[in-house]
């Protein structure tokens, strides 16, 4: 007779807690800038950086010759220290600058 696999616990409410798990998804407030972008509400990081993503997409801000750039807008620039054109490595340098 083979040796049965061990079971994985259920997960119980003490494993699964109201706080986030790390500070990487704590809540952070979007300054004034980034705020024209995202909304105003305090967002985990995570959730920021989607959500200029999906402004970057709907205003088709992406150079198509270029994916890894991004050609800001006027809402951008104010974000991105008034640089017309930011890698999407450089983006997020930028938005931890306007995040507390």
């Amino acid at each position: 007779m083979a040796p049965s696999k061990p079971e994985k616990p259920e997960a119980t409410a003490k494993s699964i807690s109201a706080e986030p798990a790390s500070g990487f998804l704590k809540p952070l407030q979007p300054s004034q800038e980034l705020a024209a972008v995202v909304g105003s509400a305090p967002l985990p990081r995570p959730e920021v950086v989607s959500k200029v993503w999906e402004y970057i997409k709907k205003h088709k801000l992406q150079n198509p010759q270029n994916r890894r750039e991004i050609m800001a807008d006027e809402k951008l620039q104010a974000v991105f220290g008034g640089r017309n054109k930011v890698s999407m490595f450089e983006m997020n340098k930028y938005l931890a600058q306007h995040l507390k």
